[in-house]
């Protein structure tokens, strides 16, 4: 793998990337629904209704609302697809999804990297979700960015613009780490330097895309920048 001795800024997505993104709601569902597969199959339901208004947002078919909204739109889908009738279900759901622990080497990660780049974290998180979630999985960046900040989603070119203009240097100089390809796609459009980072219900590469790095753990990224 070559180095990327150039980067000045490395930009991460958080939600499957350095935090686990269902595990709360997972573990809220499984208390509810015994079926474990039943389970999977809702926490997919669960992410195929809030990727379907993201993108309706990004493609102008919906006005913007924040993931607060989607959440719960999210929440009742999955509350009547499992026939449950108690209606304090939803907000019990809404709730269990902000449950986000850290993967166990994003917190040594960042500190590791932060120490000689600018970190910045770009998320489809709110704003009050982000930082609240930043704290409780003690993450650290030198900056915390939401997409909300641009009343869309990713992958909407405005968001990756919202990161350049925070870094304020070229967009060359910037690595975006994330575990979804899609998320890569966008920033690649952008014109800032890519890497996949595996991670458990991450959205793999497809046998076109041409990302500068293929993570396998976050580790592996020290020894790729400069030092």
């Amino acid at each position: 793998m070559p180095p990327l001795h150039d980067i000045d800024t490395i930009v991460f997505d958080i939600l499957g990337t350095l935090v686990d993104d269902t595990a709360g709601l997972r573990a809220a569902l499984a208390e509810l629904v015994p079926d474990t597969g039943r389970v999977d199959d809702l926490v997919a339901l669960w992410d195929r209704c809030i990727s379907t208004e993201q993108r309706r947002i990004i493609d102008r078919e919906r006005a913007y609302v924040p993931g607060a909204v989607l959440d719960r739109e999210a929440a009742q889908m999955v509350v009547d697809a499992a026939g449950l009738s108690d209606p304090a279900v939803v907000d019990t759901l809404v709730h269990a999804a902000r449950q986000r622990p850290a993967w166990p080497d994003s917190a040594d990660g960042l500190a590791r990297l932060g120490a000689d780049h600018e970190l910045i974290g770009l998320s489809n998180a709110d704003a009050t979700d982000l930082l609240r979630m930043n704290a409780s999985a003690g993450l650290r960046w030198h900056t915390a960015l939401s997409t909300q900040a641009v009343g869309t989603y990713k992958p909407d070119p405005a968001v990756y613009q919202l990161a350049i203009d925070c870094a304020g240097g070229s967009p060359d100089r910037m690595l975006m780490v994330a575990t979804h390809a899609w998320d890569l796609r966008g920033a690649q459009a952008a014109g800032l330097r890519t890497a996949y980072l595996e991670r458990p219900g991450g959205d793999p590469p497809a046998a076109g895309d041409r990302f500068d790095m293929h993570l396998g753990a976050l580790a592996e990224l020290t020894g790729v920048l400069r030092p």
